[in-house]
């Protein structure tokens, strides 16, 4: 898992607490709490477990202090949900690190008899040092600190193929012998040097390296040819191809005359609501068959389509033919098939299966409700009507083979017993007996 890198203000707060060896370390800690905000501690103390890694990072009382961070800011949990314990107990039984240091961690951890309460954190990470006194401290094996502690060894959750190969960040002084502490005056170039060459260029690099750089190294990167690209194929789409040269295309429906959409508007609004006279009614036909996308635009919606059929039925066919490819058709054919029967709505229905290929269904759903009208209605002299009327329109759907009569048969021929005291009734029933 990546470290995000600190901000150049979050890289100098953090630097500067490492750097109050000199202060007591209960109040480095509250310090700490109080610069960092408690959602920002994971990432801060990710960037110190980077900084403790490298040795030559920090001298040996700010890695005190860094320790004393690692865990204190912790301490409210229990020791084994502290991120970074697997850390603090190797640190604690590294037998490479100084032995004050060990010392300090084991304090820290709480299982250094040498200490009998918190009273080492009122001291500065200097203190402790000069204090330290190795003949009152025993160092516990690794094992024995895992146990206590409850803490397992977990396997890296990821390993990068190229990660020794890597470039470190922090380059060691070629001048300065294996082992020797890089701050002594021995290592002076020449007096004086050291207030420009010293601690103030090595806190620039650090806190640079933070916010800067990234904390893992520069890895050598994994070269990766760029495949070739596939031949073009016929069948592709041209916008896939930016070498292609594209001409402008000029609307020229742009600032055209508008004032025939609004006069068919006008005369559909007013065949909602009457029969228009003839001159009009052949205005609106001749308006939809010079332009057919005025359909879109007349102000007709489905629920208004029963009172176009009712008023003015030969506009309703002319409207539904030029719908007949829109989206919007099938509520349009809902509202029809539901709407009460009628002379003027069958007149619209025959008109439109001679005009345009109807659904099937639609066109059963029709006869299906013509068929429950003629039965449900009360008046008898209506009902006879209404009877003639259906009786010629199923005529003269199955004479123009709009209508399988198989799939209706049970229904009609019931209809034409029921109702055949009527004779347009027995003429349809003798016409289904002749296509059986």
């Amino acid at each position: 898992m990546s470290i995000r890198k600190l901000s150049a203000e979050e890289s100098l707060t953090l630097y500067s607490l490492l750097k109050s060896e000199q202060h007591p370390l209960d109040d480095v800690i509250a310090d700490f709490n109080s610069k960092i905000s408690r959602p920002h501690h994971f990432t801060v103390c990710s960037n110190i477990v980077w900084l403790l890694e490298d040795k030559k990072m920090l001298k040996s009382t700010e890695r005190l202090v860094a320790f004393a961070i690692l865990h204190q800011v912790y301490s409210s949990q229990k020791p084994a949900s502290n991120p970074f314990i697997n850390l603090i107990i190797n640190a604690a039984c590294d037998d490479a690190a100084e032995k004050f240091e060990r010392a300090f961690i084991l304090q820290l951890l709480g299982i250094d008899g040498s200490s009998n309460s918190r009273e080492f954190l009122k001291q500065s990470a200097v203190d402790h040092v000069k204090g330290f006194d190795q003949s009152l401290h025993v160092f516990p094996e690794l094992d024995q600190l895992q146990q206590e502690f409850s803490v397992e060894e977990h396997p890296e959750l990821y390993k990068c193929l190229f990660k020794d190969s890597s470039v470190k960040n922090a380059v060691p002084d070629p001048d300065i012998p294996h082992g020797c502490d890089a701050n002594s005056p021995e290592f002076d170039i020449q007096p004086g040097m050291k207030a420009k060459l010293g601690s103030g260029d090595k806190d620039e690099a650090v806190t640079g390296l933070l916010s800067n750089l990234s904390l893992e190294g520069l890895g050598p990167h994994w070269i990766r040819p760029c495949p070739p690209r596939l031949p073009v194929q016929d069948g592709e789409l041209v916008w896939l191809n930016p070498h292609d040269n594209h001409e402008l295309q000029w609307d020229y429906g742009m600032c055209v005359d508008t004032s025939r959409g609004a006069a068919v508007r006008d005369l559909i609004a007013k065949a909602l609501k009457g029969a228009l006279a003839p001159a009009q009614q052949e205005q609106v036909l001749l308006e939809l068959t010079k332009d057919p996308k005025l359909v879109y635009h007349c102000g007709l919606t489905p629920r208004k389509l029963p009172e176009l059929v009712e008023n003015n039925p030969l506009i309703a066919v002319e409207v539904l033919t030029k719908l007949i490819n829109s989206p919007e058709i099938a509520e349009y054919f809902t509202v029809l098939v539901n709407m009460d029967m009628s002379l003027h709505s069958m007149e619209v229905v025959n008109r439109l299966t001679t005009a345009v290929e109807l659904p099937a269904e639609f066109i059963h759903m029709y006869i299906t409700n013509c068929i429950s009208s003629c039965v449900n209605i009360k008046d008898k002299y209506m009902q006879n009507r209404l009877v003639r009327l259906v009786c010629v329109f199923l005529q003269s759907l199955i004479r123009n083979n709009i209508i399988n009569v198989k799939d209706l048969f049970i229904e009609v021929q019931a209809f034409c017993i029921e109702f055949s005291r009527i004779r347009e009734a027995a003429a349809l029933f003798r016409l289904l007996k002749s296509l059986e």
